[in-house]
């Protein structure tokens, strides 16, 4: 149960936190997984990690908030790579700011990172499945901020929100190819992305109160999901976001 035995995966944002938990996940499940990430020293020790247990894995430097360079990077990843039966949308950037001090920039920047890159190498993606005829599992990375809000969350949450919805819309466009397009929420996870967070006493404690089962989640929390939603356990299994979160969405 559960194997992904020949699988390729790609994982962009996969070289640390949320993103290589999952990407380890789906290599100790059987997939040759490549991670995509910006820094250069993150991927490669990140793929070394994966290759002790794959040596087919391996890492690209890519910025894929280069919206417009998306499309040829990802022609030239199927030349050297091949088609990919698994791709997982964790990529991610914040601004934390209240609304009215956002600039249109560092708007841009999160809803073109979050949510239009995931579209665009989605889209790739699946052209490249539809057009030789072969199934493959999506998974988007989303947040709790998809369903409520905080206090200097607006460009991440809007994001976040998007793909929730994008989850839905590409399960529905895609199912007739046996392509399926799921998504993963996590809740307070530590990660180096929300280590501003969890370092701040009142806010960790926060957390922790709010939580049912009383603890910020970790990495290692996500994988295993994300492992069960791309094997054909999960077949009859699309357009359906699961939050992991300790319980944060079910308690008032």
């Amino acid at each position: 149960m559960f194997t992904l035995d020949g699988r390729r995966a790609l994982v962009t944002g996969g070289n640390s936190g949320i993103g290589f938990s999952i990407a380890m996940s789906l290599t100790r499940a059987g997939a040759s997984t490549v991670i995509i990430g910006r820094n250069n020293k993150k991927n490669i020790d990140a793929a070394n990690l994966l290759q002790k247990i794959n040596p087919l894995c391996s890492a690209e430097k890519f910025d894929l908030s280069d919206v417009s360079k998306i499309q040829t990077f990802y022609s030239r990843l199927i030349k050297k790579y091949g088609l990919f039966d698994i791709l997982i949308n964790c990529a991610g950037a914040t601004v934390r700011k209240r609304a009215d001090m956002i600039g249109i920039d560092e708007w841009n920047n999160v809803i073109n990172l979050n949510l239009t890159s995931a579209f665009i190498l989605s889209s790739e993606w699946a052209k490249s499945l539809i057009s030789n005829n072969r199934p493959g599992s999506c998974i988007m990375i989303i947040s709790l901020m998809s369903e409520a809000a905080r206090p200097t969350t607006s460009a991440y949450g809007v994001s976040k929100a998007g793909l929730k919805q994008l989850v839905k819309s590409l399960a529905v466009d895609w199912a007739k190819f046996n392509i399926r397009v799921n998504g993963i929420g996590p809740g307070y996870i530590k990660t180096d992305f929300t280590e501003p967070l969890y370092k701040n006493r009142d806010f960790s404690r926060w957390v922790v109160s709010r939580t049912p089962l009383g603890r910020w989640g970790n990495p290692d929390d996500i994988g295993p999901a994300a492992v069960f939603l791309c094997c054909d356990d999960a077949k009859f299994i699309t357009g359906q976001t699961l939050f992991i979160d300790g319980g944060w969405l079910a308690s008032f």
